[in-house]
């Protein structure tokens, strides 16, 4: 039994290159430093002695940052290449870390915190297409979910040194996330020396050509909206569930603590097997619509089963594999219909739409509790995933029947 799940584990990483771990050490360095934003409103109300109101403010321009910069990011990615774009915002992102913790006025904070999250999220489609590069067709779907263990191992040692360190001082948390992104970026000059870059060209053939701009691409505007809206109900794993599991359910803050950990954990522990064990087997679009399924189903549970800890279990589970099954062939999907020259532009619109999601998804679920109480939330949140996964079913569908279709990726 052991030597066959070590051997499970040895074939879901085999065959990944090289500079695909360094960019998921990387990753890893990076997300690890990942304790500013989650504890920036209790330092705006608590430290700053700042309003809700104006907490929510500088929050808000954190996500208008990242869209900016997620935007920007793309569009140099595909004139400079990823190498300088990831190096530039990773030390820039670092710096200005810093900075944001020396600033004590609310005018102040709102300007650094919106350059900063431009710049540091202009990192996003520069490193998507970085693992495109250094992947192959066969490695794509693994190289990005070894990515995504990174970021999600990142975040668990992120969030619990964060917590430390803010019983401490809050202000350590600035010079904590901005060494760890100046590391970051020193890691990946060393590991992957700009000498040895070379930006792709684009090689003129007489073949069809695929659609040049993401912004023209009606197909792929469809699964980035139907994106968005997934990540809108997912997000509430993160933002109104744990509100729930506490006032209404009365778990504690130790084991709410735990299930969130807990998606984290089995993301680490299954995402690679599985990924390995289905890549290829069928479109990814079938995956991703599977996934969203599951995700809506474990939502919907929270008005179906009784209260308790085993309920509670069972729906992060869910959603845990909904998220295991859709989002790494949601990379699938998009960098299918790239090329070297277009690239940062599809990695920037898929990072835009989980952007969008993280703004709206609080606010849809504020104001659906307001107005309806947490059971019209579940509902609304397992008829979206419902509504959602039949939309990427239909795009399935749908791209098949078009004479691109055989140009493009399942």
């Amino acid at each position: 039994m052991i030597s066959y799940t070590i051997k499970l584990y040895k074939d879901a990483y085999h065959g990944l290159s090289r500079n695909s771990w360094y960019l998921s050490l990387v990753m890893l360095v990076n997300r690890s430093g990942t304790m500013v934003v989650p504890f920036m409103t209790i330092y705006c109300t608590q430290q700053l002695h700042f309003s809700i109101i104006q907490a929510g403010i500088i929050m808000a321009l954190f996500g208008a940052g990242a869209l900016t910069g997620a935007f920007i990011g793309g569009k140099i990615t595909d004139k400079y290449g990823f190498y300088d774009v990831q190096v530039g915002a990773l030390l820039s992102g670092g710096l200005l870390f810093m900075l944001l913790g020396l600033q004590q006025s609310f005018a102040g904070i709102c300007i650094v915190t919106f350059i900063l999250s431009l710049c540091n999220d202009s990192f996003r489609p520069a490193n998507s297409t970085a693992i495109a590069h250094y992947s192959t067709d066969a490695s794509r779907t693994r190289s990005y979910s070894l990515n995504r263990l990174a970021v999600n191992l990142g975040w668990a040692c992120g969030g619990a040194l964060g917590g430390f360190l803010a019983s401490v001082n809050y202000h350590l948390l600035f010079w904590v996330d901005g060494c760890t992104n100046i590391l970051s970026a020193v890691l990946l000059l060393i590991l992957m020396p700009r000498s040895v870059y070379k930006k792709p060209v684009a090689i003129k053939t007489h073949e069809p050509q695929q659609v040049q701009s993401p912004y023209r691409d009606g197909e792929y505007l469809t699964f980035i909206a139907l994106t968005a809206l997934f990540g809108a109900c997912f997000f509430q794993l993160f933002t109104m569930q744990p509100v729930f599991y506490k006032s209404q359910w009365h778990l504690n803050e130790q084991f709410i603590g735990f299930l969130m950990a807990l998606n984290g954990v089995l993301i680490i522990i299954v995402e690679m097997i599985l990924v390995q064990r289905l890549e290829g087997r069928r479109p990814a679009l079938n995956y991703i619509s599977a996934g969203v399924l599951v995700s809506g189903i474990g939502f919907a549970i929270l008005n179906t089963m009784p209260p308790g800890i085993w309920t509670a279990l069972f729906v992060v589970l869910l959603i845990t594999l909904g998220e295991i099954l859709s989002m790494p062939f949601m990379n699938a999907f998009w960098i299918a219909r790239t090329t070297n020259n277009n690239r940062g532009g599809y990695a920037a619109l898929y990072s835009m739409a989980w952007s969008i999601a993280q703004i709206i998804a609080p606010a849809l679920g504020s104001q659906l509790i307001l107005h309806g109480g947490y059971d019209l939330l579940w509902w609304v949140l397992g008829g979206t995933c419902l509504v959602t996964s039949v939309g990427f079913i239909w795009l399935y569908k749908f791209r098949n029947q078009t004479p691109l279709a055989g140009k493009l990726a399942n």
